[in-house]
């Protein structure tokens, strides 16, 4: 029976995406494994591999597609002894689905009607996260009433495919209908119209900049970040003398290896550091729970052409300063070409924002979901200042704000974490202990 090959979702938050360009042509043989298209997402442009082997019948979307939902048939394939022929009318209403499929369909959005002989629709487990299997392997599971969330997959990232199903046994009970969370609420759109607005401006030589992905996306999260979150903001001056100078030491002698730490990579590990020493803060929302973390996963924004990454860098704790520089050199490298994996970006308890290369003295920062926190980061000044003496002096002050999401971290233990990241940063030898 033909299989039609769906619309994947390569990572946990797409729902659309852009068939930027095929890599097959109808008429191929694929392997699994095998490269079949090139997919952009909001964040970056990722290769699709094929789960299943056979010949691609035909080609459903054209490259260059906009707003492809997850899920949708993109193209169908052929197994051995199957033609074009096989294939049928795409717009023939579907067979009936088992129990726990039609469970599943009642709370999807509606798609495209399927072939007679389409897969059912994809599975979700009793905690609401979908199942990626392949569709031969879902029809397979479905005629032998299998639940695939009780079957590991062997393919690409966990997926499940063909061999995974037909060497499993059916459980001595059919799986019961699952009961899948229903969608969070989209925040309601306020103010007047988009049309209303460009109405104001009839007559005005303007241009119109349509939003991609990457642009929707921020503007969706960070709305919801700010109707959603409890935010609170904490605010310190750091004095940076004692970091510049010993910064200025630790650089001439990494000269021979090519390594110049920043002060950003200073405060990558102060942060990290101080989520170790205040290990309650190290801490997640997860909806109807907390998670607390046990290694210093820190997300540091990186500003792009239309947008940010905020790429994370793991076991931050763990590692040198030096060490900290490179990854995070590569990083950003790799973030302004939209070469990033979605699980470098997506992840961390904490990110840092750092303007203070743009002249910015302090800021409030927006706290990017689940985080706890997020540390805003100003520019370094020379400030007048009054010494532990008594004695005015000048020193170079650097201005940071944490925001701080109230139901994780509590007035308390955000001012904790703050004052342990100014000690690392004012006493910067100790970082190295």
């Amino acid at each position: 029976m033909p299989t039609e090959i769906l619309m994947p979702a390569l990572s946990p938050t797409m729902e659309e995406g852009t068939l930027a360009k095929w890599l097959v042509k109808e008429g191929d043989t694929v392997s699994s494994g095998d490269l079949l298209a090139e997919i952009e997402t909001d964040k970056a442009t990722m290769e699709f591999e094929a789960v299943d082997e056979g010949t691609i019948g035909k080609i459903l979307v054209d490259e260059g597609s906009e707003g492809v939902k997850v899920n949708t048939p993109i193209a169908v394939l052929l197994e051995d002894g199957e033609s074009a022929d096989d294939i049928g009318d795409t717009s023939a209403p579907s067979e009936p689905a088992p129990e726990a499929a039609k469970a599943d369909a009642a709370t999807e959005e509606a798609a495209p009607a399927a072939t007679e002989k389409a897969a059912p629709p994809a599975p979700k487990a009793a905690s609401g996260d979908r199942i990626f299997a392949s569709p031969l392997a879902r029809r397979i599971a479905a005629d032998k009433g299998l639940d695939l969330s009780q079957i590991k997959g062997s393919g690409p990232h966990g997926r499940i495919v063909k061999a995974d199903v037909e060497s499993a046994k059916p459980s001595d009970k059919p799986a019961p209908a699952e009961k899948v969370a229903s969608p969070a609420a989209t925040p309601t759109p306020s103010g007047p119209s988009g049309d209303a607005i460009a109405a104001m401006y009839q007559g005005r030589d303007y241009e119109e900049v349509k939003l991609d992905g990457m642009r929707k996306t921020i503007a969706a999260r960070l709305t919801e970040a700010k109707q959603t979150v409890p935010h609170f903001y904490l605010r310190r001056d750091i004095k940076l003398d004692a970091l510049l100078k010993f910064r200025s030491q630790l650089n001439k002698q990494l000269e021979g290896r090519g390594v110049k730490l920043s002060v950003n990579d200073f405060i990558i590990k102060a942060c990290a550091l101080a989520l170790q020493a205040c290990p309650d803060a190290n801490a997640v929302w997860a909806g109807d729970k907390v998670l607390r973390l046990r290694p210093s996963d820190v997300a540091v924004a990186v500003a792009i052409e239309g947008g940010l990454f905020t790429p994370v860098l793991k076991d931050a704790e763990m590692k040198s300063l030096s060490a900290l520089s490179a990854e995070m050199k590569d990083l950003a490298a790799r973030a302004r070409d939209r070469k990033l994996a979605p699980e470098e970006y997506q992840g961390g308890s904490f990110a840092i924002s750092n303007l203070g290369m743009f002249g910015i003295d302090n800021f409030d920062a927006v706290i990017n979901p689940p985080h706890g926190a997020i540390l805003a980061v100003g520019g370094g000044k020379k400030k007048p200042v009054v010494g532990d003496d008594g004695e005015l002096t000048v020193a170079t002050v650097m201005s940071v704000t944490l925001s701080v999401d109230h139901r994780v971290i509590d007035g308390a233990l955000g001012a904790e974490l703050l004052e342990q990241i100014l000690q690392n940063l004012e006493n910067p030898m100790v970082m190295l202990a």
